[in-house]
């Protein structure tokens, strides 16, 4: 299963990139966020593998999640033009996903945000889930990238959200 998901963010890209590459900011933005900690690493950084766990309703997932890619390392000064890479392969049980985002300049002070996943699943439940429910996925990208923009723009929390 592949699919692209897509968001326009109000701030400088130079500036999402910062904000998103962040760690202390994955709590206030990707949502049910339960640990996000290097096991090899630095967060962020090329090669690095980290333990995910998300909690979803009363479920809790957890994955390896390793960077493939992340272009330009520094994220101060990036040439304009130029398009900022982040890829990262994640593995759970019964999944495997890899993830694609792209940050490129829609304008002076707006980031266009691509995000290309996709997801091979194994075991009997995981290709149920994919075969019966595989909006659920794309819905979930999607709601990350919209928590992420009303984060950079407005400073809302998704802990603090209700219900």
């Amino acid at each position: 299963m592949k699919f692209t998901v897509s968001i326009e963010i109000a701030l400088p890209r130079e500036r999402a990139a910062q904000m998103l590459a962040d760690p202390a900011h994955l709590p206030k933005w990707l949502r049910g966020l339960v640990l996000h900690e290097p096991l090899k690493g630095a967060h962020g950084q090329l090669g690095t593998t980290s333990r995910v766990v998300l909690q979803m309703g009363k479920q809790k997932f957890e994955c390896t999640e390793t960077v493939t890619r992340r272009e330009p390392v520094d994220l101060h000064d990036i040439p304009s033009g130029s398009v900022v890479h982040f890829d990262r392969e994640i593995v759970g049980d019964g999944m495997w996903s890899a993830v694609r985002d792209r940050l490129t300049e829609a304008g002076p002070q707006t980031t266009l945000w691509e995000s290309e996943s996709e997801y091979r699943f194994s075991g009997l439940m995981m290709r149920m889930v994919g075969l019966l429910m595989p909006g659920v996925f794309r819905k979930q990208s999607q709601q990350h990238m919209q928590d992420f923009k009303a984060f950079a723009e407005r400073g809302e929390d998704v802990r603090d959200a209700k219900g």
